[in-house]
């Protein structure tokens, strides 16, 4: 299975990064790569929420409407979004690496028949756009 990965050391406690990530009213202060378009809509296992991500600054926004498949707070947050042929899961994770220190992962992994289509067009940008998201809770976090 095809897949994006990145990862970034936090110095901040876990239960911190999960506020800041977690409250996705927060991400317009510091998440360029992915856009909440339903405020009112918390995370909750099980439902839809209407998204939209930016692969590259200045680029159109892509609206998605992924399920959240977990929801383990101050641990992990997952999601599932598809059209016909093309899926993409999209897990975060929050590890304890230390005192006041978390590892933050972010990796997608794509399947269904389309994934050769696909992929090829959008991986270079999502992996920057995912790499840009860690980079931006990193700062945004310390700054707290």
């Amino acid at each position: 299975m095809p897949s994006l990965y990145t990862e970034i050391e936090i110095n901040a406690p876990r239960r911190k990064v999960w506020r800041v990530l977690f409250h996705k009213e927060m991400w317009v202060y510091w998440n360029t790569f992915l856009y909440d378009c339903s405020p009112k809509q918390g995370f909750e296992e099980g439902q839809d929420v209407l998204l939209s991500l930016r692969r590259v600054p200045g680029d159109d926004e892509t609206e998605f409407q992924p399920r959240i498949t977990l929801l383990h707070p101050n641990v992990c947050l997952k999601w599932v979004s598809s059209i016909p042929g093309f899926v993409i899961e999209q897990v975060f994770e929050l590890q304890d690496i230390g005192r006041d220190r978390t590892k933050y992962i972010h990796q997608e992994n794509f399947s269904g028949v389309l994934t050769r289509v696909f992929l090829p067009f959008i991986r270079q940008d999502e992996q920057q756009g995912i790499r840009r998201m860690a980079r931006e809770l990193k700062q945004y976090v310390e700054r707290l």
